[in-house]
């Protein structure tokens, strides 16, 4: 009678058990992102186009920058820069002023990123947080909107783009409402096909639902994207909204009109999921997508701006740390309550 013999192999931690660096998860975050990209800049043309490579290379020269300044070693490497520009970028409307991007780029990273110990110590998502900062310093140029497929946008440079800092940008005369303005403040709900394909005016690379759903999904199938954030704050949006909408449909939008309109769907999926500054537990993780949900619900039909997916991620990011305190996750071989 043969006996078969197992080997125990002991080792200290840690222990990988997947080849996945971060180089190689940022680089399939970009490669998400690309389709997205590429129809930000078809719809709005060579504005976008500016906007988004100045926010990429702002970004990446603030860490080269500051890497230099405090002699740390050099990161960027690993990508993680180049999606926080790339997504920045996606965050800000297409005709703003190329100065005023650089300034954002240099302050979410710096801020964001670089305060906190860099690459893996962020509180914050710094690509929100430079979105922040020019929120908050210049809301006039933020809350421009120009129309998608405009006539030449592809041969001429809009004036505001290339405007000099600290001077006034002046928009050109075709602009637009985004979705959630025109319903918050003329009770005008865009149709949901156009929500879906992205043939409406908004910031860079929130329009097209479609294209950051399908980005979201590959992320998931190669497994670098924890999936239970993207459904708790989608599913919260709409039981929320659909209860509104149910009791009074005159004041309150349909689920669909608040899942595909605005910034909430590049928000669940690229922002929202930053593994950096949201909660490791996947109970953690539904609780953390469900307080986004809320927020954002609350900002969009009492609060002032008619968008909130912003500062739901950044106020969720905040509690982040006291969900992980809140929501321990059992100790092998000890029952709770034990110790």
């Amino acid at each position: 009678m043969s006996v078969l013999h197992k080997t125990l192999g002991i080792g200290s931690s840690p222990h990988v058990t997947s080849g996945d660096s971060v180089d190689t998860i940022m680089r399939n975050v970009v490669v998400a992102l690309l389709p997205v990209t590429v129809f930000a800049v078809y719809v709005f043309g060579i504005a976008a186009a500016l906007v988004l490579t100045t926010a990429i290379i702002s970004c990446v020269a603030t860490e080269r920058f500051l890497g230099k300044l405090s002699n740390r070693p050099g990161t960027l490497g690993d990508w993680s820069v180049t999606v926080t520009g790339l997504l920045y970028g996606l965050t800000l409307p297409p005709h703003l002023p190329l100065w005023m991007v650089a300034v954002g780029g240099f302050f979410g990273v710096s801020i964001g990123k670089f305060l906190f110990g860099g690459l893996g110590s962020n509180a914050f998502n710094p690509a929100l947080v430079g979105r922040a900062f020019l929120q908050a310093a210049f809301p006039q140029a933020m809350t421009h909107w120009n129309a998608p497929s405009a006539s030449g946008q592809f041969f001429d440079i809009p004036s505001s783009t290339l405007t000099i800092p600290f001077v006034s940008p002046v928009f050109d005369s075709v602009t637009a409402a985004t979705p959630l303005a025109m319903m918050k403040f003329d009770g005008i709900q865009t149709a949901s096909p156009e929500l879906f394909f992205g043939l409406t005016s908004g910031s860079a690379g929130e329009t097209s639902s479609m294209l950051i759903l399908l980005g979201g999904l590959y992320l998931i199938a190669r497994k670098m994207m924890n999936w239970r954030i993207v459904v708790s704050i989608l599913a919260t949006v709409a039981v929320i909204s659909g209860a509104f909408a149910f009791f009074d449909p005159v004041t309150y939008p349909q689920p669909h009109f608040m899942l595909l309109s605005g910034g909430l769907m590049l928000g669940a999926v690229f922002m929202a999921t930053d593994p950096v500054a949201t909660p490791i537990t996947n109970a953690g993780c539904w609780l953390y997508g469900a307080l986004i949900g809320s927020l954002v619900v609350v900002i969009r039909f009492w609060g002032g701006m008619p968008e909130g997916v912003m500062y739901a991620i950044l106020l969720a990011n905040a509690v982040s740390p006291h969900i992980d305190r809140m929501i321990q996750p059992r100790v092998f071989g000890v029952r709770r309550g034990t110790g």
